[in-house]
């Protein structure tokens, strides 16, 4: 069951503290410059990750096994976080944006799901999505 359980955790964590540092970055900073220093400790993190959890792998065996998604991941990802920053700097509240973002994420994904691998939709799909446009209209209530 943690097995299942730590990587949500680990999700919500990063998350939180994901939307803090965004929040923090300062308006006077290139958001670009921000992201080159944020990408270059990712990837010392991650070598340092793969060393320390592959002991005696090869590290160009691995890179071998790249596809065309780990690529667009790494331009996907960019465009989050250069999104999220600019969110921020432009107002919007750290206790709304990420909320109302991932509900629309969520809508979209229902569909991604349906068309992309044939996942059903049902009922309690379609409630959540109802409850999450009724929880969107009071979030932004003032």
């Amino acid at each position: 069951m943690f097995t299942y359980i730590w990587p949500l955790l680990l999700i919500i964590l990063s998350n939180i503290l994901y939307q803090i540092c965004a929040k923090e970055i300062p308006e006077e900073m290139n958001t670009y410059a921000s992201m080159s220093v944020t990408y270059a400790v990712a990837t010392i993190f991650s070598l340092l990750a793969f060393f320390v959890s592959s002991k005696g792998s090869n590290i160009f065996k691995a890179f071998s096994h790249t596809n065309w998604a780990t690529v667009v991941l790494g331009l996907v990802i960019t465009g989050l976080e250069v999104g999220f920053i600019f969110a921020y700097k432009n107002g919007w509240k750290v206790s709304t944006l990420a909320t109302v973002s991932n509900s629309f994420l969520a809508l979209a994904l229902i569909f991604v799901g349906l068309v992309g691998y044939n996942e059903p939709v049902n009922w309690s799909k379609i409630l959540g999505v109802v409850i999450c446009l009724v929880g969107l209209y009071f979030i932004n209530k003032k």
